[in-house]
C-alpha cells in the first residue's frame, strides 16, 4: 500500500540516490497543452538540500519544456521507480523553479552535482506531497551503464555553438511557451 511522507527520511533519500534514472512531469496551464514527461539521468544529478527540498541538475537538451512549465505555472512532479528486486515507487510532487548561471544562488547550487560540460540551470523543488506506491508492475532490470554521450556532445562545442543551439532549441516550449530567458555568461 502507498504511504505519504512529510518529510525526505534517511530511507527515502537513500531511495533517491541510487536511482540511475527519475522522471520529470510538468504540463502548461492550457487546456489543449502538451504535458511533458522526461527522463532524467545520471545519478551525480540529483541533490537532496533538506528534508523537503531537492534540485537537479538540467543539462542542455533539443527542447525547454520543463524550463517553460515552471517559468509559467511551477509545477513539477518528479517520479523515482526501483528497478531492483525490491520495487517502489516514490513521486515528489511540488513548485520548481530554475536556477540559471547568472543568478546568485548558482554558485552555491551547482556545487552539489558532478562535473558536465553544459549545464543549463539548476531546477530547485519545494516538495508538498511525498508519496511512494508498490511499485509491483515496474521490471526488474540491470543497469548495464551510464551513458556519457550528452558529456561528450557537450565538450565537442564552443560556449557560442552551445549558445546559439540553446537559442535555437531552447527559447521556446513546443506549445509556444517561453522558455530560457537569457542567455548563459
Amino acid at each position: 500500500m502507498g504511504k505519504l511522507y512529510e518529510a525526505l527520511t534517511p530511507a527515502l533519500r537513500s531511495f533517491l540516490a541510487e536511482a540511475p534514472v527519475f522522471f520529470v512531469a510538468t504540463a502548461p496551464l492550457a487546456a489543449d497543452g502538451r504535458v511533458n514527461v522526461s527522463p532524467k539521468g545520471g545519478m551525480d544529478t540529483l541533490a537532496v538540500l533538506d528534508d523537503t527540498t531537492v534540485a537537479y541538475l538540467d543539462l542542455i537538451g533539443s527542447g525547454a519544456e520543463t524550463i517553460a512549465h515552471l517559468r509559467e505555472n511551477g509545477r513539477i512532479t518528479l517520479m523515482f521507480c526501483s528497478f531492483t528486486a525490491r520495487p517502489k515507487i516514490v513521486r515528489l510532487y511540488g513548485r520548481g523553479r530554475c536556477v540559471f548561471p547568472d543568478s546568485p544562488e548558482w554558485d552555491t547550487l551547482i556545487g552539489r552535482f558532478g562535473t558536465h560540460p553544459i549545464p543549463r540551470s539548476v531546477v530547485v523543488v519545494s516538495v508538498d506531497r511525498i508519496a511512494d506506491s508498490c511499485g509491483f508492475t515496474v521490471p526488474e532490470m540491470t543497469l548495464v551503464r551510464e551513458r556519457d554521450l550528452q558529456d561528450k556532445w557537450g565538450e565537442r562545442r564552443t560556449g557560442a555553438e552551445l549558445e546559439e543551439y540553446m537559442r535555437r532549441k531552447n527559447s521556446r516550449s513546443i506549445d509556444g511557451l517561453p522558455a530560457r530567458p537569457h542567455a548563459t555568461p
